[in-house]
Protein backbone atom coordinates (compact mmCIF):
# COMPACT_ATOMS: atom_id res chain seq x y z
CA UNK A 1 0.00 0.00 0.00
CA UNK A 2 2.66 2.80 1.25
CA UNK A 3 4.58 2.31 -2.48
CA UNK A 4 1.32 1.15 -4.83
CA UNK A 5 -0.33 4.55 -3.26
CA UNK A 6 3.43 6.87 -2.86
CA UNK A 7 2.42 7.29 0.91
CA UNK A 8 5.14 8.27 3.48
CA UNK A 9 6.22 6.04 5.71
CA UNK A 10 5.21 8.17 8.55
CA UNK A 11 1.51 6.98 7.34
CA UNK A 12 1.32 4.09 9.55
CA UNK A 13 1.91 6.39 12.89
CA UNK A 14 -1.29 8.64 11.58
CA UNK A 15 -4.25 8.28 14.37
CA UNK A 16 -6.70 8.33 11.16
CA UNK A 17 -5.02 4.91 9.70
CA UNK A 18 -4.45 3.82 13.48
CA UNK A 19 -8.19 4.18 14.19
CA UNK A 20 -9.04 2.28 10.64
CA UNK A 21 -6.99 -0.56 11.70
CA UNK A 22 -8.37 -0.87 15.19
CA UNK A 23 -11.65 -0.70 14.09
CA UNK A 24 -11.18 -3.43 11.14
CA UNK A 25 -8.56 -5.78 12.46
CA UNK A 26 -7.79 -4.96 16.40
CA UNK A 27 -5.31 -7.49 16.41
CA UNK A 28 -3.25 -5.96 14.28
CA UNK A 29 0.58 -4.92 15.52
CA UNK A 30 1.80 -1.41 13.74
CA UNK A 31 4.82 -1.26 12.79
CA UNK A 32 7.23 1.65 12.42
CA UNK A 33 7.85 4.08 9.62
CA UNK A 34 11.25 2.71 10.37
CA UNK A 35 10.39 -0.93 9.60
CA UNK A 36 8.21 -0.04 6.72
CA UNK A 37 11.29 1.99 5.55
CA UNK A 38 13.57 -0.93 5.89
CA UNK A 39 10.77 -3.55 4.10
CA UNK A 40 10.47 -1.26 0.90
CA UNK A 41 14.39 -1.05 0.96
CA UNK A 42 14.66 -4.55 1.20
CA UNK A 43 12.00 -5.29 -1.38
CA UNK A 44 13.85 -3.13 -3.91
CA UNK A 45 17.04 -4.89 -3.26
CA UNK A 46 15.16 -8.43 -3.93
CA UNK A 47 13.58 -6.80 -6.90
CA UNK A 48 17.27 -5.40 -8.36
CA UNK A 49 18.63 -8.96 -7.57
CA UNK A 50 15.63 -10.93 -9.51
CA UNK A 51 16.24 -8.12 -11.94
CA UNK A 52 19.62 -8.30 -12.46
CA UNK A 53 19.33 -12.55 -12.56
CA UNK A 54 16.92 -12.02 -15.50
CA UNK A 55 18.82 -9.09 -17.86
CA UNK A 56 22.35 -11.29 -17.46
CA UNK A 57 19.70 -14.64 -18.06
CA UNK A 58 18.31 -13.62 -21.19
CA UNK A 59 21.39 -11.88 -22.67
CA UNK A 60 19.60 -9.23 -25.11
CA UNK A 61 20.99 -6.28 -26.42
CA UNK A 62 19.39 -3.66 -24.30
CA UNK A 63 18.58 0.16 -25.42
CA UNK A 64 18.92 2.92 -22.89
CA UNK A 65 17.06 5.67 -22.63
CA UNK A 66 18.03 9.00 -20.75
CA UNK A 67 16.83 11.88 -18.81
CA UNK A 68 18.46 14.97 -17.24
CA UNK A 69 16.79 17.92 -15.11
CA UNK A 70 17.26 20.03 -12.13
CA UNK A 71 14.86 20.01 -9.56
CA UNK A 72 13.19 23.72 -7.82
CA UNK A 73 16.19 22.68 -4.98
CA UNK A 74 18.83 23.07 -7.71
CA UNK A 75 19.31 20.02 -7.48
CA UNK A 76 20.63 17.93 -10.70
CA UNK A 77 19.02 14.63 -11.29
CA UNK A 78 19.44 11.62 -14.64
CA UNK A 79 17.09 9.00 -14.98
CA UNK A 80 18.30 6.10 -16.70
CA UNK A 81 15.64 3.48 -18.48
CA UNK A 82 16.56 0.04 -19.94
CA UNK A 83 13.96 -1.31 -22.96
CA UNK A 84 14.42 -4.68 -24.60
CA UNK A 85 12.80 -7.53 -25.98
CA UNK A 86 12.62 -11.21 -24.62
CA UNK A 87 12.52 -14.53 -26.22
CA UNK A 88 8.63 -14.21 -26.30
CA UNK A 89 8.63 -11.02 -28.42
CA UNK A 90 7.53 -9.02 -25.12
CA UNK A 91 8.43 -5.51 -24.76
CA UNK A 92 10.25 -4.67 -21.68
CA UNK A 93 10.95 -1.54 -19.50
CA UNK A 94 12.43 -0.70 -16.17
CA UNK A 95 14.08 1.99 -14.69
CA UNK A 96 17.50 1.28 -13.61
CA UNK A 97 18.65 4.16 -11.89
CA UNK A 98 17.29 7.80 -10.72
CA UNK A 99 19.56 9.43 -9.01
CA UNK A 100 21.62 13.17 -8.75
CA UNK A 101 24.47 13.93 -11.02
CA UNK A 102 27.11 16.67 -9.91
CA UNK A 103 26.35 18.77 -13.35
CA UNK A 104 24.38 18.63 -16.86
CA UNK A 105 28.04 18.49 -18.83
CA UNK A 106 28.55 15.51 -21.01
CA UNK A 107 31.55 14.13 -19.08
CA UNK A 108 29.21 13.52 -15.98
CA UNK A 109 26.32 12.46 -17.72
CA UNK A 110 28.32 9.67 -19.87
CA UNK A 111 29.61 9.08 -15.88
CA UNK A 112 26.58 8.41 -14.41
CA UNK A 113 25.28 5.86 -17.21
CA UNK A 114 28.89 3.73 -16.94
CA UNK A 115 28.63 3.26 -13.37
CA UNK A 116 24.94 2.23 -13.58
CA UNK A 117 25.34 -0.01 -16.21
CA UNK A 118 28.72 -1.45 -14.46
CA UNK A 119 25.66 -1.95 -11.54
CA UNK A 120 24.08 -3.91 -13.38
CA UNK A 121 26.33 -5.90 -15.55
CA UNK A 122 24.89 -4.50 -18.54
CA UNK A 123 27.53 -4.19 -21.57
CA UNK A 124 25.83 -5.19 -24.40
CA UNK A 125 23.48 -1.73 -25.12
CA UNK A 126 22.11 -1.31 -28.77
CA UNK A 127 21.26 2.27 -28.62
CA UNK A 128 21.35 5.18 -26.11
CA UNK A 129 18.27 7.65 -27.12
CA UNK A 130 18.87 11.17 -25.84
CA UNK A 131 17.71 15.00 -26.54
CA UNK A 132 19.82 16.87 -28.64
CA UNK A 133 21.75 18.95 -26.34
CA UNK A 134 26.04 19.05 -27.11
CA UNK A 135 26.18 17.53 -23.71
CA UNK A 136 24.76 14.51 -24.47
CA UNK A 137 26.71 14.01 -27.82
CA UNK A 138 30.01 14.33 -25.44
CA UNK A 139 27.85 11.42 -23.33
CA UNK A 140 27.22 9.21 -25.85
CA UNK A 141 30.69 9.79 -27.02
CA UNK A 142 32.12 9.03 -23.58
CA UNK A 143 30.19 5.96 -23.30
CA UNK A 144 31.11 4.84 -27.34
CA UNK A 145 34.90 4.44 -26.20
CA UNK A 146 33.52 2.45 -23.04
CA UNK A 147 32.12 -0.11 -25.14
CA UNK A 148 34.60 -0.23 -27.84
CA UNK A 149 37.38 -1.01 -24.66
CA UNK A 150 34.89 -3.40 -23.61
CA UNK A 151 34.56 -5.13 -27.14
CA UNK A 152 30.42 -5.15 -27.18
CA UNK A 153 29.70 -3.08 -29.73
CA UNK A 154 27.81 -2.99 -33.06
CA UNK A 155 29.67 -1.53 -36.04
CA UNK A 156 32.12 0.29 -33.33
CA UNK A 157 28.87 2.28 -32.08
CA UNK A 158 28.06 3.72 -35.55
CA UNK A 159 24.06 3.27 -34.38
CA UNK A 160 24.60 3.97 -30.69
CA UNK A 161 23.28 7.60 -30.40
CA UNK A 162 19.71 8.16 -31.19
CA UNK A 163 18.10 11.62 -31.51
CA UNK A 164 14.98 11.61 -29.62
CA UNK A 165 12.42 12.11 -31.70
CA UNK A 166 9.87 13.69 -29.86
CA UNK A 167 12.23 16.30 -28.61
CA UNK A 168 13.29 17.35 -32.10
CA UNK A 169 9.10 17.55 -32.82
CA UNK A 170 9.27 19.91 -29.65
CA UNK A 171 12.02 21.84 -31.54
CA UNK A 172 10.50 22.25 -34.62
CA UNK A 173 7.39 22.98 -33.22
CA UNK A 174 9.22 25.89 -31.00
CA UNK A 175 10.83 27.73 -34.07
CA UNK A 176 7.76 27.78 -36.31
CA UNK A 177 5.30 29.59 -33.02
CA UNK A 178 8.28 32.21 -32.31
CA UNK A 179 6.18 34.22 -34.49
CA UNK A 180 2.64 34.19 -33.25
CA UNK A 181 -0.34 35.32 -35.02
CA UNK A 182 -2.38 38.18 -33.81
CA UNK A 183 -5.11 35.90 -32.98
CA UNK A 184 -3.40 33.29 -31.21
CA UNK A 185 -2.29 36.22 -28.81
CA UNK A 186 -5.32 37.42 -28.14
CA UNK A 187 -6.32 34.19 -27.13
CA UNK A 188 -3.64 33.55 -24.97
CA UNK A 189 -4.91 37.43 -23.39
CA UNK A 190 -7.99 36.32 -23.37
CA UNK A 191 -8.01 33.33 -21.42
CA UNK A 192 -5.63 35.27 -19.05
CA UNK A 193 -8.02 37.98 -18.50
CA UNK A 194 -11.02 35.49 -17.45
CA UNK A 195 -8.47 33.48 -14.92
CA UNK A 196 -6.70 36.35 -12.91
CA UNK A 197 -10.43 37.34 -11.36
CA UNK A 198 -12.97 34.85 -10.19
CA UNK A 199 -15.13 37.35 -10.40
CA UNK A 200 -14.78 37.11 -14.70
CA UNK A 201 -14.38 33.43 -14.01
CA UNK A 202 -18.08 32.82 -12.72
CA UNK A 203 -19.13 35.53 -15.68
CA UNK A 204 -18.12 33.95 -18.44
CA UNK A 205 -19.28 30.27 -17.02
CA UNK A 206 -22.63 32.49 -16.50
CA UNK A 207 -22.41 33.23 -20.22
CA UNK A 208 -21.14 30.02 -21.31
CA UNK A 209 -24.80 28.64 -19.50
CA UNK A 210 -26.75 31.10 -21.23
CA UNK A 211 -25.32 30.32 -24.72
CA UNK A 212 -25.51 26.66 -23.87
CA UNK A 213 -21.89 25.50 -25.15
CA UNK A 214 -21.83 22.00 -24.73
CA UNK A 215 -17.86 21.79 -23.63
CA UNK A 216 -16.79 20.16 -19.73
CA UNK A 217 -12.99 21.40 -20.72
CA UNK A 218 -12.09 24.66 -18.85
CA UNK A 219 -10.13 27.58 -19.79
CA UNK A 220 -6.12 26.66 -19.58
CA UNK A 221 -3.52 28.49 -19.54
CA UNK A 222 -0.34 27.86 -22.14
CA UNK A 223 3.12 27.97 -21.02
CA UNK A 224 5.37 30.12 -24.24
CA UNK A 225 8.04 27.73 -23.67
CA UNK A 226 5.95 24.16 -24.06
CA UNK A 227 4.10 24.23 -27.71
CA UNK A 228 1.81 21.10 -26.55
CA UNK A 229 0.17 23.52 -23.94
CA UNK A 230 -0.15 26.37 -26.95
CA UNK A 231 -2.10 23.45 -28.45
CA UNK A 232 -4.36 22.43 -25.19
CA UNK A 233 -5.26 26.16 -24.75
CA UNK A 234 -6.73 27.18 -28.39
CA UNK A 235 -7.98 23.52 -28.62
CA UNK A 236 -10.43 24.42 -25.60
CA UNK A 237 -10.48 28.10 -26.22
CA UNK A 238 -11.86 27.48 -29.67
CA UNK A 239 -15.07 25.71 -28.55
CA UNK A 240 -15.95 28.57 -26.66
CA UNK A 241 -16.36 30.91 -29.38
CA UNK A 242 -19.76 31.96 -28.66
CA UNK A 243 -18.87 32.30 -25.01
CA UNK A 244 -16.45 34.70 -25.71
CA UNK A 245 -18.81 36.83 -27.88
CA UNK A 246 -21.33 36.58 -25.33
CA UNK A 247 -18.75 37.46 -22.69
CA UNK A 248 -17.20 40.72 -24.65
CA UNK A 249 -20.90 42.31 -24.31
CA UNK A 250 -20.83 41.84 -20.58
CA UNK A 251 -17.37 43.04 -19.70
CA UNK A 252 -17.15 46.44 -20.97
CA UNK A 253 -13.28 46.18 -20.61
CA UNK A 254 -13.19 42.88 -21.83
CA UNK A 255 -12.16 43.73 -25.75
CA UNK A 256 -10.21 47.08 -24.67
CA UNK A 257 -7.80 45.38 -22.35
CA UNK A 258 -7.16 41.77 -24.69
CA UNK A 259 -7.24 44.21 -27.92
CA UNK A 260 -4.43 45.53 -26.47
CA UNK A 261 -2.69 43.61 -24.71
CA UNK A 262 -2.62 41.41 -28.01
CA UNK A 263 -2.13 44.01 -30.35
CA UNK A 264 -4.53 42.33 -32.47
CA UNK A 265 -8.05 41.33 -32.54
CA UNK A 266 -9.70 37.24 -32.93
CA UNK A 267 -10.12 35.35 -36.13
CA UNK A 268 -11.65 32.25 -35.43
CA UNK A 269 -10.65 30.59 -38.64
CA UNK A 270 -7.19 31.36 -38.11
CA UNK A 271 -7.56 29.96 -34.34
CA UNK A 272 -9.00 26.79 -35.87
CA UNK A 273 -6.27 26.55 -38.41
CA UNK A 274 -3.34 26.50 -35.92
CA UNK A 275 -5.08 24.00 -34.05
CA UNK A 276 -5.33 21.74 -37.39
CA UNK A 277 -1.31 22.19 -37.57
CA UNK A 278 -0.68 21.86 -34.01
CA UNK A 279 -2.86 18.82 -33.62
CA UNK A 280 -0.73 17.19 -36.63
CA UNK A 281 2.74 17.58 -34.48
CA UNK A 282 0.57 16.81 -30.82
CA UNK A 283 -0.87 13.27 -32.44
CA UNK A 284 2.51 12.76 -33.75
CA UNK A 285 4.66 13.22 -30.02
CA UNK A 286 1.66 10.82 -28.57
CA UNK A 287 2.41 8.10 -31.20
CA UNK A 288 6.68 8.27 -30.66
CA UNK A 289 6.55 8.74 -27.02
CA UNK A 290 4.81 5.27 -26.50
CA UNK A 291 6.06 3.07 -23.91
CA UNK A 292 3.86 -0.13 -24.20
CA UNK A 293 4.52 -1.07 -27.18
CA UNK A 294 7.47 -0.36 -30.28
CA UNK A 295 7.46 2.24 -31.94
CA UNK A 296 10.99 2.63 -33.57
CA UNK A 297 9.00 0.86 -36.85
CA UNK A 298 6.59 3.72 -37.48
CA UNK A 299 9.48 7.05 -36.82
CA UNK A 300 10.00 7.02 -40.42
CA UNK A 301 6.28 7.09 -42.05
CA UNK A 302 5.37 9.81 -39.30
CA UNK A 303 8.52 11.79 -39.89
CA UNK A 304 7.56 11.19 -43.94
CA UNK A 305 3.77 12.15 -42.86
CA UNK A 306 5.61 15.80 -40.62
CA UNK A 307 7.49 16.47 -44.05
CA UNK A 308 4.56 16.23 -46.21
CA UNK A 309 2.62 18.54 -44.30
CA UNK A 310 5.40 21.10 -43.61
CA UNK A 311 5.71 20.88 -47.19
CA UNK A 312 2.29 21.90 -48.26
CA UNK A 313 2.18 24.27 -45.59
CA UNK A 314 5.48 26.29 -46.97
CA UNK A 315 3.44 26.55 -50.27
CA UNK A 316 0.43 27.65 -48.48
CA UNK A 317 -1.78 31.16 -49.88
CA UNK A 318 -1.63 32.73 -45.82
CA UNK A 319 1.68 34.19 -45.23
CA UNK A 320 1.08 33.49 -41.81
CA UNK A 321 0.89 29.61 -42.55
CA UNK A 322 3.57 30.00 -44.73
CA UNK A 323 6.07 31.30 -42.88
CA UNK A 324 5.27 29.07 -40.33
CA UNK A 325 5.73 26.31 -42.23
CA UNK A 326 9.10 27.55 -43.88
CA UNK A 327 10.50 28.12 -40.42
CA UNK A 328 9.67 24.50 -39.31
CA UNK A 329 11.54 23.36 -42.56
CA UNK A 330 14.77 25.02 -41.53
CA UNK A 331 14.77 22.87 -38.09
CA UNK A 332 13.42 20.10 -39.89
CA UNK A 333 16.17 20.04 -42.14
CA UNK A 334 18.78 20.33 -39.43
CA UNK A 335 18.05 17.24 -38.39
CA UNK A 336 16.72 14.91 -40.76
CA UNK A 337 17.27 16.72 -44.11
CA UNK A 338 19.80 14.44 -44.71
CA UNK A 339 19.47 10.66 -44.75
CA UNK A 340 23.40 9.87 -44.04
CA UNK A 341 23.37 12.23 -40.52
CA UNK A 342 20.19 10.35 -39.85
CA UNK A 343 20.60 6.92 -37.25
CA UNK A 344 19.65 4.25 -39.88
CA UNK A 345 18.47 1.82 -37.47
CA UNK A 346 15.14 4.13 -38.14
CA UNK A 347 15.13 3.18 -41.62
CA UNK A 348 16.63 -1.11 -40.41
CA UNK A 349 12.86 -0.62 -38.28
CA UNK A 350 11.04 -0.46 -40.96
CA UNK A 351 12.73 -3.10 -43.38
CA UNK A 352 11.94 -5.47 -40.73
CA UNK A 353 8.55 -4.69 -40.31
CA UNK A 354 7.25 -7.47 -42.37
CA UNK A 355 3.94 -5.19 -43.54
CA UNK A 356 6.34 -2.55 -45.00
CA UNK A 357 10.25 -4.53 -45.89
CA UNK A 358 12.54 -2.97 -48.42
CA UNK A 359 9.38 -1.90 -51.28
CA UNK A 360 8.06 0.57 -48.76
CA UNK A 361 11.39 1.66 -47.80
CA UNK A 362 12.20 2.61 -51.68
CA UNK A 363 9.19 3.82 -52.43
CA UNK A 364 9.49 6.38 -49.76
CA UNK A 365 12.88 7.86 -50.50
CA UNK A 366 11.57 7.90 -54.65
CA UNK A 367 8.57 9.76 -52.91
CA UNK A 368 10.42 12.34 -51.12
CA UNK A 369 13.61 12.86 -52.71
CA UNK A 370 13.10 12.29 -56.35
CA UNK A 371 13.57 9.25 -58.46
CA UNK A 372 17.69 9.21 -58.94
CA UNK A 373 18.57 10.50 -55.31
CA UNK A 374 16.08 8.40 -53.87
CA UNK A 375 17.18 5.04 -55.55
CA UNK A 376 20.39 6.11 -54.55
CA UNK A 377 19.97 6.82 -50.61
CA UNK A 378 17.70 3.42 -50.54
CA UNK A 379 20.79 1.57 -52.18
CA UNK A 380 22.92 3.13 -49.45
CA UNK A 381 20.64 2.18 -46.53
CA UNK A 382 20.32 -1.43 -47.84
CA UNK A 383 23.89 -1.66 -47.98
CA UNK A 384 23.95 -0.58 -44.30
CA UNK A 385 21.86 -3.12 -43.21
CA UNK A 386 23.15 -6.01 -44.70
CA UNK A 387 26.42 -5.09 -43.29
CA UNK A 388 24.95 -4.97 -39.71
CA UNK A 389 23.35 -8.25 -40.61
CA UNK A 390 26.53 -9.28 -41.69
CA UNK A 391 28.64 -8.75 -38.15
CA UNK A 392 25.48 -10.37 -36.08
CA UNK A 393 26.43 -13.77 -38.43
CA UNK A 394 29.83 -13.40 -37.78
CA UNK A 395 29.35 -13.06 -34.41
CA UNK A 396 27.21 -16.45 -34.15
CA UNK A 397 29.22 -18.46 -36.10
CA UNK A 398 32.31 -17.28 -33.44
CA UNK A 399 29.87 -18.23 -30.90
CA UNK A 400 29.42 -21.33 -32.33
CA UNK A 401 32.90 -22.10 -32.61
CA UNK A 402 33.58 -21.37 -29.14
CA UNK A 403 30.65 -23.88 -28.23
CA UNK A 404 32.24 -26.84 -30.65
CA UNK A 405 35.83 -26.62 -29.24
CA UNK A 406 34.17 -26.35 -25.86
CA UNK A 407 31.22 -29.08 -26.04
CA UNK A 408 30.84 -32.34 -28.56
CA UNK A 409 27.41 -31.21 -29.39
CA UNK A 410 28.12 -28.07 -31.24
CA UNK A 411 25.41 -25.42 -31.64
CA UNK A 412 25.01 -23.99 -35.41
CA UNK A 413 24.03 -20.41 -36.31
CA UNK A 414 20.93 -21.70 -37.46
CA UNK A 415 20.09 -23.34 -34.47
CA UNK A 416 20.86 -20.45 -32.10
CA UNK A 417 18.17 -18.31 -34.45
CA UNK A 418 15.29 -21.20 -33.86
CA UNK A 419 13.70 -19.38 -31.05
CA UNK A 420 12.76 -16.75 -34.48
CA UNK A 421 9.02 -16.93 -35.34
CA UNK A 422 9.23 -19.48 -38.68
CA UNK A 423 8.11 -17.08 -41.14
CA UNK A 424 10.65 -14.49 -40.28
CA UNK A 425 13.72 -17.20 -40.26
CA UNK A 426 12.51 -19.21 -43.23
CA UNK A 427 11.12 -16.42 -45.68
CA UNK A 428 13.14 -13.43 -44.31
CA UNK A 429 16.44 -14.29 -42.65
CA UNK A 430 16.88 -16.28 -45.58
CA UNK A 431 16.93 -13.78 -48.25
CA UNK A 432 19.35 -11.52 -46.37
CA UNK A 433 22.34 -14.77 -46.70
CA UNK A 434 22.12 -14.49 -50.27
Amino acid sequence: MIIVDELPFKFVECEGFKEFMHNACPRFKFPSRWTVSRDCFQLYTDERLKLKYYLKKNDQRISITTGTWTSIQQINYICITAHFIDRDWKLHNFFLNFCPISSHKGESIGRAIETCLLEWGIDKVFTITVDNASSNDVAVEHLKRKFINWGTTIANGKYLHMRCIAHIINLIMQDGLKDLDPAIRWVREAVKYIRNSPARLKKFKECDDSVQVECKSTLCLDVCTRWNSTYLMLSVAEKYEKTFERFELEDLYFGVEVDANSKGFVDWDVVRRTITMLELFYDTTIRVSGSLYVTSNTFWTEISDLLSAILEWTRSDDSNVKGMGTKMKTKFDKYWGNVDQMNKIIFFAVVLDPREKFMAMEVSFCDIYGENEGTELFERVKMSLYDIFKEYKNMLQIESGHSSETSPSSTTSSEKLRWLPAWLRDNYLEDMYL
